[in-house]
């Protein structure tokens, strides 16, 4: 059985170091089994990987690879945690802010960005609940921010 990293470096993707918040808070809390993320932004390398709204400055392609590196820092977010990826048995929740023009309608694909992700670094155990969700403005004037909640093998 491969493990969460293994099948990260199969997509040519790697858990990157975790993001450092742009507030008063900590990316990710453990209270019992779950751990809890705090909202991560599309950074890579210490920036965004775009700004602006989705339906007009960027395209719904650019939103969902945003949506995908969320999920990784995500990911690198519960590993600070957790250690070791292997100890995940369930994303429980993912929840994936779109900030967009009025018009744009298409905040359930852009959020697939995260979850087709997490299905593939985790399997049946990336099978979430999902709430895909419209704004009007991020932090940093984020096109994206996801955040999840997994639980953990003691």
């Amino acid at each position: 059985m491969t493990s969460p990293e293994e099948r990260l470096a199969e997509i040519g993707l790697e858990v990157p170091a975790v993001a450092k918040p742009v507030a008063a808070y900590v990316p990710a809390v453990a209270s019992g089994d779950l751990v809890f993320t705090s909202g991560q932004l599309p950074m890579r390398d210490g920036e965004l990987m775009v700004t602006g709204k989705v339906g007009g400055e960027v395209s719904a392609e650019e939103a969902t690879l945003c949506a995908q590196q969320c999920a990784l820092n995500a990911i690198a977010a519960v590993k600070s945690v957790v250690g070791d990826l292997s100890r995940i048995t369930q994303v429980v929740k993912v929840v994936a802010f779109v900030a967009s023009t009025p018009d744009f309608t298409g905040q359930p694909q852009v959020a697939n960005g995260a979850s087709e992700l997490l299905g593939t670094v985790f399997g049946d155990a990336g099978v979430h609940a999902r709430s895909a969700v419209g704004v009007p403005v991020l932090p940093l004037d984020s096109p994206v921010e996801v955040e999840i909640v997994v639980r953990v093998a003691g």
